[in-house]
């Protein structure tokens, strides 16, 4: 019997022209196609001129958890299921995980086919360092939640990049200047890779104002990451004497300690002077 398995494709976010070749020939061959929308799914399809030979299934939200063991029993038969969601990657705020959760316990192949997603997309758009980052999501759709939420943001060296529906933008991004600052890096990027992809640079400051006339579309944030926290340069005086202690003159130590902290170097050598004055 043929080894059945669960396939994860990404789609487009907007542009047909993203689909891979990989996933034209799972959408003709799979023997059942579960599709958060299985009418977006056939228009997919028809774009890309791939006629769908399978089942096709919904597979959304509320009944995601009612069709996952139909869709184990297909692939322990040894059919190949294809689970593609609206748009981007399954399981990245979308249905999924349970899925490949569920399979992996039955210890059933799953495998996953790449492309599209607004998360790295935005990224990527954004013009900001990106090299460390975290993913949240929805920002919380109510004020003291959404608040809270930010708070926790306030001191994340990540940058953050985020879902926003685009009527809770203004108040998103006003809530983000009182709780993080005025100044914080952010991109809004909007209707990705769509005919009318916008990506919008600034500060909190800016672009809350720029919010305030209303954005549409679907909206991915990306948050810079907070600034590191200046030390106290009395605090790194042990921190220079113990560098000082392999060899390093005064003036080079407090330097090299200054430049990882984000001191100042003047401060941090007048501190080191003033501990030997005792």
């Amino acid at each position: 019997m043929t080894q059945g398995r669960l396939v994860l494709a990404a789609t487009p976010m907007g542009d047909v022209g993203d689909a891979s070749q990989r996933l034209r020939e799972v959408l003709a061959t799979a023997d059942v196609v579960a599709a958060e929308d299985t009418r977006r799914t056939r228009s997919l399809a028809k774009a890309l001129g791939v006629e769908i030979t399978g089942r096709v299934v919904s597979f959304y939200d509320h009944v995601e958890t009612a069709r996952i063991p139909m869709l184990l029993d297909e692939i322990a038969a040894g059919r190949t299921v294809l689970l593609v969601t609206d748009a981007g990657m399954p399981s990245v705020s979308d249905p999924g995980y349970r899925m490949v959760a569920a399979c992996v316990e039955r210890d059933l192949p799953v495998t996953c086919l790449p492309g599209p997603s607004a998360v790295t997309t935005a990224l990527a758009l954004s013009a900001l360092p990106v090299e460390r980052f975290c993913f949240d999501g929805f920002a919380p759709r109510k004020s003291g939640q959404r608040r809270e939420w930010l708070r926790t943001l306030a001191a994340e060296p990540r940058a953050c990049v985020f879902f926003e529906a685009p009527h809770r933008l203004a108040d998103c991004l006003a809530d983000a200047v009182e709780i993080l600052g005025p100044d914080r890096r952010v991109a809004v990027c909007r209707e990705l890779t769509k005919t009318y992809e916008e990506v919008v640079r600034g500060t909190l400051a800016e672009l809350a104002a720029w919010a305030v006339e209303g954005a549409r579309g679907e909206i991915t944030v990306v948050l810079a990451g907070a600034a590191p926290a200046s030390a106290d340069p009395t605090d790194l005086v042990d921190v220079v004497e113990s560098l000082i202690a392999t060899g390093l003159r005064l003036k080079d130590a407090c330097a090299e300690v200054a430049a990882v902290h984000a001191v100042s170097r003047r401060e941090l050598y007048d501190a080191v002077l003033t501990a030997r004055r005792g």
